[in-house]
């Protein structure tokens, strides 16, 4: 299955946690921007969120993107100011390699 360019009309941000010490040793851990990316934001339908069977960290939607390497559940999304966390990564079912679904929770992340 290919995935239409057509599809991908959301910019999503896509950050990492970086923890830096200063000159006195205080650490200080921040968001930084890895890439800006075209992707699906879908939020899930009633009947889809119940079938997830979420209780701790409930799926609100999924977000569809070209596969990327280095992609990992430790970072976050952000869509029109709102931040979602990575709840899995789940590749196309043909080469893995084409396009990556992921399943995000909103939430504030804090890396905590």
């Amino acid at each position: 299955m290919s995935l239409a360019a057509g599809k991908l009309r959301h910019r999503v941000l896509i950050q990492q946690q970086v923890t830096t010490k200063d000159e006195d040793g205080v650490q200080t851990t921040t968001w930084v921007d890895v890439a800006t990316v075209w992707a699906s934001v879908e939020p899930l339908s009633a009947r889809e969120f119940i079938q997830s069977g979420q209780t701790q960290s409930a799926v609100t939607a999924r977000i569809t993107m070209r596969y990327r390497n280095g992609l990992s559940p430790s970072m976050r999304l952000v869509h029109r100011g709102e931040i979602f966390n990575i709840a899995g990564l789940l590749p196309d079912k043909v080469s893995g390699l084409e396009y990556i679904t992921i399943p995000v929770s909103a939430g504030v992340n804090d890396g905590h």
